[in-house]
């Protein structure tokens, strides 16, 4: 297992080791000791799983109180997952990353609490699990809209398929009015 650094050093992406053979395949996907070895020495308390269709952008979800770590990975098919830096004390306050998940490349993506996350579903279809180190709490719970300029995302282009976003997340604030961390 490799900790990898993002254009933001405390996202991660986590590379797994995969033992492959004519049967199939198997990587641990979480660790502790390695995790604590990498600095990842949180606990986690809730498994989440998600499935979209093509075009589906979830996000920019985070909790003001309540933080929640992430660990993301997509089970089946592929996103671009992004991470914002929402902590105002940060050298990289206001800054995103962005990286492919995917069910071929099997790697996992570590947003700490302090961060928006969302992804955006480039597949047909996507499955998308994630370990989560604090309980979701719908009322701490905030959204910045996907297209912010202020952030300016780069989101991949799908071509034939339109953004899909929920009702919710489509009234996602801007990030000058977004409520942010210390």
């Amino acid at each position: 297992m490799e900790f990898l650094p993002t254009q933001i050093p405390d996202v991660l992406v986590v590379r797994p080791r995969i033992f492959s053979d004519p049967r199939g395949f198997f990587l641990e996907t979480y660790r502790e000791d390695k995790f604590t070895l990498s600095g990842i020495d949180k606990k986690f308390v809730q498994d989440n799983h998600s499935g979209s269709v093509r075009g589906v952008l979830r996000g920019l979800h985070y909790q003001i109180r309540q933080p929640q770590g992430k660990l993301i990975r997509a089970l089946a098919g592929e996103i671009f997952d992004v991470a914002v830096d929402l902590r105002r004390s940060s050298p990289t306050f206001g800054k995103w990353c962005g990286v492919h998940l995917s069910a071929e490349n099997k790697h996992q993506l570590w947003v700490p609490s302090g961060f928006a996350h969302g992804f955006l579903a480039l597949s047909e279809w996507v499955e998308v699990a994630y370990k989560a180190t604090d309980y979701y709490a719908p009322e701490w719970e905030r959204c910045i809209v996907w297209n912010d300029p202020t952030i300016g995302i780069e989101w991949p282009v799908l071509d034939g398929a339109d953004i899909a976003v929920s009702a919710k997340d489509a009234l996602g604030k801007i990030f000058e009015e977004a409520e942010i961390f210390e």
